[in-house]
């Protein structure tokens, strides 16, 4: 059976009539920002469809292109949470996401209205997606030179927040794991943007060492190696690691622990990403915390301007870290 707008109105809690109006993009009507995305997520969870549905200005259709499989994406939590904000933003403007997982470009339909893109991309596929919209926004990788919106966390702030804390505990033997990546394509090499600043973070008290720094690949089973061949090849283990993701710290930590190396009184370990696995793990993790739902958020945000403003300019925006300190730092 149909939905229809008293089952909307009934579990939204207002009546038939101001579910028309939210629908039919009435925008003189006075409720809340919150009431008009609740009706909308109502009507999308119910798969409602309004009569001459094609001309109506209620649903736009955006693919969401992930660049990880759906069973990586539970692996690294950072990408699911940018996920769940935008799923949480889009029935605010009623938009349907349609998921691509694994950069499967081939099944982005011709007829979608824009494309946020999650993840990294090569030259080859960000063409590709143009082709299909030029409508893109693209989250965690910077496009903005090739004239995309896009959505980043702020990479320098944080670290150097992290490497002066450390400083300022007179620790001037910090560790890195890091880590590198290419494009599911594999045409593009990208490298850990967080080696830049903590380098940088470093060299600003002049206690960068290029030996103490163990490039992996942001699995827990690399952060793991790393440490391992951290303990193995250093005379002596730094006092500090910071480690450029949780679930390569948590890897780093059980290697650190097979080791009988204790954390915090040894070696401390700040992380970054501060997803829920920061919190699981024992000791649990400091962390740099990025505002990832709201990342996702933002660039359905983005998307809407691009959809509807004629005067629409691309934009960079970084999104602000904050330290969040646990039991693996003093």
């Amino acid at each position: 059976m149909m939905a229809t707008l008293r089952d909307i109105a009934k579990k939204a809690h207002v009546s038939a009539a101001t579910v028309s109006r939210v629908l039919n993009n009435d925008l003189t009507l006075s409720v809340t920002d919150q009431t008009r995305a609740n009706i909308l997520k109502i009507a999308t969870d119910l798969n409602y469809q309004k009569a001459n549905h094609k001309n109506s200005r209620f649903q736009k259709h955006i693919a969401l292109v992930q660049w990880y499989s759906e069973s990586k994406e539970q692996d690294d939590l950072y990408y699911m949470t940018i996920r769940e904000g935008i799923e949480q933003q889009a029935p605010k403007y009623g938009f349907e996401i349609l998921r691509i997982f694994h950069n499967d470009l081939e099944q982005i339909p011709t007829d979608i209205d824009g494309i946020i893109a999650i993840g990294k991309f090569s030259s080859d596929q960000v063409t590709t997606m143009k082709k299909i919209s030029s409508n893109l926004v693209f989250i965690d990788d910077d496009q903005f030179s090739k004239g995309f919106d896009t959505i980043l966390p702020d990479f320098n702030y944080g670290i150097e927040q992290v490497i002066d804390y450390f400083a300022n505990q007179n620790i001037s033997d910090i560790g890195l794991i890091y880590g590198e990546e290419t494009s599911t394509d594999n045409k593009r090499i990208i490298p850990d943007f967080r080696f830049n600043s903590f380098q940088q973070a470093m060299n600003k008290h002049s206690i960068f060492k290029s030996e103490l720094c163990f490039k992996g690949d942001f699995t827990k089973e690399s952060g793991y190696q790393q440490m391992k061949q951290a303990i193995k090849t250093l005379p002596n283990l730094p006092q500090a690691f910071f480690i450029s993701n949780d679930p390569m710290a948590s890897g780093a930590l059980k290697a650190l622990q097979e080791e009988q190396i204790s954390v915090p009184d040894q070696v401390q370990i700040f992380s970054f990403n501060d997803t829920s696995i920061a919190s699981l793990v024992n000791p649990e993790l400091s962390s740099v915390a990025v505002a990832t739902v709201q990342m996702g958020e933002t660039a359905v945000d983005a998307i809407q301007d691009v959809l509807t403003n004629p005067r629409h300019v691309a934009k960079k925006v970084i999104l602000m870290t904050k330290l969040v300190f646990r039991q693996s730092t003093n």
